[in-house]
């Protein structure tokens, strides 16, 4: 008996974990007897779901039935949860049930706290562009996984270039894949500035460019941004990061704290080595100008989720922030 719950916004690598498992599970002769997959919009997905994975599997291999974009971690009727309190317990062996959502679970509910008794729960959430150490390691796994060399300033390039887009990682990495095949020795940055898109290094870069207020250089990062197809919400999302980050920072500093283990801990920083940079591009900067950022980014992002024109909406909002370190 398996039985699974993913949930998170990395829709691609949750995609690939759910691909590993169909070709655990499933034997490729009867994969179109043992495997189902259920819409979650459907009413009756969970109970379809759990008559399914009660089915005595065909053949050879074993059953997978998936649950696309379930509501049970949101909300869960009574009839529902006594078919899962009666049959989770139950599923035969060779049998696998597996729910995905891009929301967050909602602990309060007695189908989650069953869920979370029974099943193997992950979290797909992008890793925040700001914790780069997390970004290294994970370019690391998948780089070890597809099986590319990379320099350790290859590794850095690469996780600052594409930062939490895990789709854009695999494919820079199978791209890479290719061009070592022609190479004896692991790839080194030069190799990574030349044939990888570095999206979220520009989104960084932006950060900086507006920390210097430098307006002409935000906005042609803007535009080269929107051009690469780089969503208006991922970009904010990374300025958001960045901006908390100094902010929480310099607050610390002002307020004289000295340990940079202490400050690291509450900035959410996992190496406090990395205190060392993140002061030398604070020099110019107060807690009041980074505070007033806030703000301006928090309206930014509500405008865009309202659906006002990215490019126009992001402009602004830039020469505001510009304007603060002017």
């Amino acid at each position: 008996m398996g039985i699974y719950f993913f949930w998170g916004e990395d829709d691609f690598a949750i995609a690939q974990t759910v691909q590993t498992l169909r070709d655990t599970i499933l034997d490729p002769n009867w994969i179109q007897f043992n495997y189902h997959q259920i819409s979650g919009d459907d009413p009756n997905s969970t109970i379809d779901a759990l008559n399914q994975v009660m089915t005595p599997v065909f053949g050879m291999g074993g059953r997978l039935v998936w649950v696309v974009n379930t509501s049970i971690g949101q909300q869960c009727s009574e009839e529902i949860l006594t078919q899962l309190q009666r049959i989770l317990p139950a599923i035969p062996d060779n049998s696998h049930l597996l729910f995905t959502t891009s929301k967050k679970p909602d602990k309060r509910l007695k189908s989650t706290k069953l869920i979370q008794q029974y099943a193997e729960v992950r979290e797909y959430s992008p890793i925040p562009p700001w914790k780069t150490d997390e970004l290294i390691h994970k370019v690391k796994q998948v780089a070890q996984e597809i099986e590319v060399k990379l320099t350790p300033k290859a590794v850095e390039l690469l996780a600052e270039s594409v930062g939490n887009n895990s789709r854009q990682l695999w494919n820079e990495l199978e791209k890479l894949k290719l061009y070592g095949q022609q190479e004896n020795q692991p790839l080194d940055e030069t190799i990574i500035t030349t044939l990888v898109n570095a999206n979220a290094q520009n989104s960084l870069q932006l950060a900086q460019a507006i920390r210097q207020g430098n307006q002409a250089e935000a906005l042609q990062l803007i535009d080269e941004l929107l051009s690469r197809n780089e969503p208006a919400l991922r970009i904010v999302a990374t300025l958001v990061g960045q901006f908390r980050t100094w902010t929480i920072i310099q607050l610390q500093l002002e307020a004289g704290e000295t340990d940079n283990k202490i400050i690291a801990k509450v900035a959410d920083i996992p190496n406090p080595n990395r205190l060392y940079f993140l002061r030398k591009e604070l020099q110019r900067m107060s807690g009041k100008q980074l505070l007033a950022t806030l703000p301006i980014l928090l309206d930014l992002e509500t405008r865009l989720k309202r659906g006002h024109n990215p490019l126009e909406t992001l402009q602004i909002k830039a020469i505001e922030l510009c304007q603060l370190f002017n």
